[in-house]
């Protein structure tokens, strides 16, 4: 039987008549990589900040760790890195200073490890941190969660700010950490990068969990748009034989329409005519929630 490191039981929380979240049930297990996954005010953070007990439920439960958030959250703190999503940093240390105070929180960090992450991630520590850009910032918020190798890794909407390049060795860095054993709770709005990193995804819309899925079966139902422009006529007829496209319009010379799964069936039949363009589109969240789970905002 799996390990749970994170479990919760019909968690809520309403900000007056306000909805937060709701009969929210998930369970992440050790060694993962979890995404959780929706829009930008769907119930990331609310759940985020009960899990650490920055805030308390209306209902339900949380326990990480076995333990439960809100009676032992202190010592389940001592044993998480964490990223919030708006990130507010000691702005007159220096980056040196920043992490040197939290090393000592946690009584001592092998020194040499910052200062690997500090050169991976580009990242000068020695300037004052009021100066830095919001990128940078980030950066030593990163190195804070990562530079005591803890066993969890909470992270909210982590590569918001960050270059390509950065973000890449973020990606590694969360790679290195499964390996190691650490589980990763990885909060998202982005779906490609949810498919990249995780294990497994729970997808939250209105406060309420719409579906659990493996990250494998969240590819096989990805969503996009598709425009074909043709160099010549072309017989539309060849197209209705693609498995998942969904033709929205055409004319002699030109297709457009959604494909859902892999595109492997629809670039092979492309092939075979005069192409003169192709574009393709990553649907959002929000169309993809429509396409599979319609308006139904309770979970499934």
């Amino acid at each position: 039987m799996e390990h749970t490191v994170i479990r919760t039981e019909h968690l809520s929380k309403n900000y007056g008549r306000h909805l937060g979240i709701a009969d929210i049930g998930i369970e992440v297990h050790a060694g993962e990589v979890f995404g959780y996954l929706g829009p930008n005010g769907a119930g990331k953070t609310t759940t985020i900040r009960i899990l650490l007990d920055f805030i308390r439920p209306g209902a339900g439960k949380a326990e990480i760790f076995g333990r439960d958030a809100r009676r032992c959250g202190s010592e389940i703190r001592r044993r998480v890195g964490f990223l919030p999503g708006e990130l507010h940093l000691y702005e007159n240390l220096t980056g040196n200073d920043f992490l040197r105070f939290f090393a000592n929180l946690r009584d001592g960090v092998a020194w040499s490890y910052v200062e690997e992450l500090a050169s991976r991630l580009n990242c000068r520590l020695a300037q004052p941190i009021h100066s830095l850009s919001q990128g940078n910032k980030k950066k030593i918020g990163l190195i804070q969660v990562f530079m005591h190798k803890p066993e969890l890794i909470i992270l909210d909407e982590p590569t918001s700010g960050l270059d390509p390049i950065v973000q890449h060795e973020f990606y590694q860095l969360l790679a290195e950490a499964r390996a190691r054993g650490q589980t990763i709770f990885f909060s998202s709005h982005n779906l490609p990068e949810v498919e990249r990193v995780c294990d497994r995804v729970a997808i939250i819309r209105s406060g309420r969990l719409v579906a659990t899925e493996n990250v494998t079966v969240l590819k096989a139902r990805s969503l996009r748009s598709v425009e074909i422009r043709f160099g010549e006529d072309f017989d539309a007829r060849a197209f209705a034989a693609v498995a998942g496209l969904e033709i929205t319009a055409q004319d002699r010379r030109s297709l457009k329409g959604r494909m859902k799964g892999e595109m492997d069936a629809l670039l092979k039949m492309t092939s075979r005519f005069n192409i003169s363009d192709f574009r393709s589109q990553e649907s959002s969240l929000e169309e993809i929630f429509l396409a599979y789970y319609g308006n139904n905002d309770h979970a499934q």
